[in-house]
């Protein structure tokens, strides 16, 4: 769930930046968080068909 919660501040950033007038800073936060955002479904993906099994 850390994975997850990176994701969250990740995204809250690129919200934040995206107020003020940073969207540079912003596409950047949001693309971060995009990313991580996969890896995380992936692993969870990978997790409950790996968990089912032992």
């Amino acid at each position: 769930m850390d994975l997850l919660r990176w994701t969250l501040i990740f995204l809250i950033f690129a919200l934040i930046s995206a107020v003020f007038g940073f969207t540079g800073i912003a596409a950047n936060f949001a693309y971060i968080g995009k990313i991580l955002f996969f890896i995380f479904i992936i692993l969870f993906i990978v997790g409950l068909l790996f968990g089912r099994r032992a």
